[in-house]
């Protein structure tokens, strides 16, 4: 395999420097996967901008962890499921987490609905059938969270495909949560 760069603040091409020192500013380290990522700017931008506009949903903590955790477990996302799982332990019950990782049920039956629906669309690479989006809306909720199940994978899709195509190392600090890819 060709060999990425894990770039710092000082090897990145300029358009990605300010956002490795952003991250370095909120997280307290840049993150390997956004070394990676920094060897093209407008993906790092890209990933960085989307994950912004997520946050601005509807959704709870726990309902975004489910979408991009599901999406991580079904892209055989190691270094993501990891991450996840250290972010989420912020905010999500264990027992959801743990769900999310084994690929077991949550006991939540709406929470569920949208695992399974999550997974239906990303299986389906987009073509969940009108009765998975019926189900998925009767089970609580409605046509704008289908979309912003679509833009959780999606974002999903550039980190997950950016960790497997680079091989990106996991950071130190996700190390404890890690998870093997089945």
């Amino acid at each position: 395999m060709t060999p990425f760069q894990l770039h710092t603040i000082a090897t990145a091409p300029a358009g990605s420097q300010s956002l490795l020192q952003a991250a370095q500013t909120n997280y307290g380290f840049v993150p390997n996967l956004f070394a990676h990522m920094a060897e093209s700017p407008a993906l790092l931008e890209g990933y960085l901008t989307l994950t912004q506009i997520f946050n601005h949903t509807n959704l709870s903590e726990t309902e975004k962890q489910i979408i991009m955790m599901t999406a991580n477990r079904l892209n055989r996302c190691d270094y993501c499921m990891a991450a996840h799982t250290t972010i989420a332990k912020a905010a999500v019950p264990a027992e959801v987490i743990a769900a999310l990782r084994n690929n077991t049920p949550i006991a939540d039956a709406k929470l569920e609905a949208l695992r399974q629906f999550t997974s239906q669309v990303v299986e389906s690479r987009g073509w969940p059938t009108a009765q998975e989006v019926a189900s998925f809306i009767s089970a609580g909720y409605s046509q704008q969270t289908v979309f912003e199940v679509i833009l959780g994978t999606s974002l999903k899709i550039l980190s997950n495909y950016t960790t497997s195509v680079a091989d990106t190392p996991l950071d130190a600090v996700f190390a404890a949560d890690r998870w093997p890819a089945a």
